[in-house]
């Protein structure tokens, strides 16, 4: 669960000329703005105005977004490049403290490029270090732990240069972090004990120290240890006025308390947090902390429950609605192509030296020849070589054209094969029925023209009839093939966003075996039960059935993973098992897929419909699957459930409008 902003808050100081201590903030920004007065030149006023932005970042986003839009737009104008880099860097913490994550990526990522492109070591390592901090707001602690290292590496080749250590130290923060959450709890604490060790006495880091220090010791059964730390950093922060550092805090004390049962301190805190982020506008600490309370409330005042419910809602769809996420992946997808380009620009380089290598070293050869046609009679036998070897290169050049056609070839065909693949099996069966009656029909035509041969009517008429009864299954089954086809069409395009009546029973039983289906086709050693109980009485639900459709289809793939990756522990007498129901229960209907893998863990329930969360191995999921599944049901006006015992199996539920 995302729980931690303040790692960042006042991180950008560090990169300022005019760093202090927290505690002179206010100082801070005066002296900034004084010198801002009389800078000489527009180089300098770019620079102060980053730094002024930086200055406000966690205090005022209004502010800090002014004067790092000002900063910008005079980079723009006298085209200083590490003037922009420094902007941007500036504009993207405050977006993250505002919570838009997508465009603080894309802000941070255009500055790496130009702290790349101009060789700025320092602003590239920063660029580095908040990219770090950015993956962990989304979970993904393994690039989160990868740019921290890659910022570290950077800034070794620097270190001396003023502001380095902070930043080394922030780096060592964010990486504590990351193992945390992934509960690598050993190296969480060994990194966050170092950085503990290291910011004693400093008035703003040594706060945060001690509350992600407590986080990690509670986690590790330390119970009154991590109360203690976490309650001094409470202290401390209020005192310092660090109203970013106090609100999650606070929300990690709550929530020491609420899993240790004791709901009224739980509130106390979570309100402290929530008072603290809203103090500042800080989204994230407003959205955990009201979550928090709405969560607590659940068991215990239905009203007070209600009201955060609502105020969690409203920033949920700030932070995590579907266009941010949309968003994310687009800026993402943009930076990963822009490093594949600049992977292609080093090799294309590389294959230019080659190139400009073998050139040079036929020219090399052919002065050779030309002073030995002067000189000696082994003109003909150095022209004949050079000849061969030419030859040998245009040969193995067709060669590998030629097998790289192939290769191209056989990938289209692998992948056409994998898409026909899932619907092989069903489409088959109506085709057999369709060849056979045909082949019945010939026969029967056969016996009718002996029986009209011989006057028998009565013969001509039954095997009439059975010729007509035949057609008609034909046809039937000829449609249904179509169907299938139809199907599969519409499951390919995009939602049309209107919703029609559907027949949800008919839905869930094709998708079940069409998933069922594909993957056999791509794994012949794939084997599960399936078992179905459909309500008849539900009749038709008016709903989107390409979205729906990709719900039930999510569900039952990753029923299917599941009980497919508990078949594989070897298990004596487990027989893997995927259930799909539905039921009408008064307004309600409902569509259970249920499995018996090995259930979900407590400690990650939390987290399954998070964007971007994932159990899977690397390169097997992208942790999209739940997140906006759970989104085209609640945009259905539903909700969809999950119910589990860890070790037995999962039980997910959409409930839907009964609208007829």
């Amino acid at each position: 669960m995302i729980r931690f902003l303040v790692l960042v808050t006042l991180s950008l100081f560090l990169n300022s000329p005019v760093f202090s201590q927290l505690g002179g903030n206010d100082r801070l920004r005066d002296s900034l703005k004084h010198e801002l007065t009389i800078a000489k030149n527009d180089t300098s006023r770019t620079l102060i105005m980053a730094d002024i932005a930086n200055a406000y970042n966690g205090f005022n986003s209004d502010s800090s977004d002014h004067y790092g839009n000002k900063a910008l737009d005079l980079a723009h104008r006298i085209l200083f490049l590490r003037g922009e880099a420094n902007a941007l860097i500036a504009l993207a913490f405050n977006l993250q403290v505002e919570g838009d994550f997508p465009k603080s990526f894309e802000y941070l990522y255009r500055g790496l490029q130009i702290a790349e492109e101009g060789n700025f070591a320092f602003e590239a390592a920063v660029c580095y270090a908040n990219i770090a901090n950015g993956y962990w707001f989304i979970a993904d602690y393994s690039n989160a732990v990868n740019f921290a290292n890659m910022s570290q590496n950077l800034f070794k080749k620097i270190i001396g240069q003023r502001g380095v250590g902070g930043w080394m130290k922030f780096n060592i923060l964010t990486i504590g972090q990351s193992y945390m959450e992934d509960n690598k709890l050993d190296s969480a604490y060994q990194y966050l004990s170092q950085f503990y060790k290291t910011n004693l006495g400093d008035k703003f880091w040594y706060n945060v120290a001690l509350y992600n220090l407590g986080d990690c010791l509670f986690r590790q059964g330390d119970y009154e240890s991590s109360v203690n730390l976490i309650q001094k950093s409470i202290y401390g922060s209020t005192s310092n006025g660090e109203y970013l550092t106090k609100s999650e805090a606070c929300f990690t004390l709550s929530g020491i308390f609420r899993k240790t049962q004791n709901p009224d301190s739980s509130i106390y805190y979570a309100r402290l947090g929530l008072g603290a982020a809203k103090s500042i506008g800080y989204g994230l600490g407003i959205y955990k902390n009201s979550k928090l309370l709405a969560e607590v409330y659940e068991q215990l005042n239905f009203k007070e429950a209600l009201r955060y419910r609502i105020v969690y809602d409203s920033v949920n769809e700030i932070l995590y609605g579907i266009k941010k996420v949309q968003s994310l992946q687009k800026t993402l997808a943009e930076e990963q192509h822009r490093q594949q380009l600049i992977q292609k620009e080093l090799t294309d380089e590389e294959n230019r030296l080659r190139q400009y290598g073998f050139i040079a070293g036929l020219v090399v050869m052919f002065l050779i020849a030309f002073l030995l046609f002067r000189n000696n009679l082994q003109r003909k036998k150095a022209h004949k070589s050079l000849q061969y070897q030419k030859d040998k290169i245009q040969s193995t050049l067709t060669e590998l054209k030629s097998t790289q056609a192939q290769l191209i070839q056989s990938e289209k065909m692998a992948s056409l094969g994998e898409l026909t693949a899932g619907i092989a099996h069903e489409i088959q069966n109506p085709l057999n029925f369709v060849n056979n009656f045909s082949e019945v029909n010939t026969e029967l035509i056969d016996e009718l023209e002996q029986e009209v041969n011989k006057g028998n009517i009565e013969e001509v008429k039954a095997l009439a009839k059975d010729i007509k009864e035949n057609e008609q299954k034909i046809n039937h089954h000829g449609k249904r093939a179509g169907d299938i086809v139809k199907g599969m069409l519409q499951h390919s395009r995009s939602s049309s966003g209107v919703k029609e009546p559907t027949d949800i029973n008919a839905l869930a039983d094709e998708y079940l075996r069409l998933a069922y289906h594909g993957l056999r086709a791509k794994d012949k050693s794939f084997n599960a039960t399936m078992r179905t109980d459909f309500d008849e009485g539900i009749g038709n639900v008016n709903v989107i059935p390409q979205d729906i459709g990709r719900v039930i289809l999510n569900l039952i793939t990753n029923a299917f993973y599941v009980v497919n990756e508990k078949s594989k522990q070897g298990i004596t007498g487990y027989e893997p098992t995927v259930s799909v129901s539905t039921k009408i229960d008064g307004n309600k209907v409902l569509i259970s897929v249920k499995d018996n893998g090995n259930g979900i863990p407590q400690k990650i329930l939390d987290k399954i419909f998070q964007p971007f969360f994932t159990t899977k191995p690397t390169g097997q999921g992208t942790g999209l699957g739940l997140s906006l599944s759970y989104d085209i049901v609640k945009a259905h006006g539903g909700e969809l459930k999950v119910a589990t015992n860890f070790g037995e199996g999962s039980d997910f539920t959409i409930q839907l409008p009964a609208f007829i």
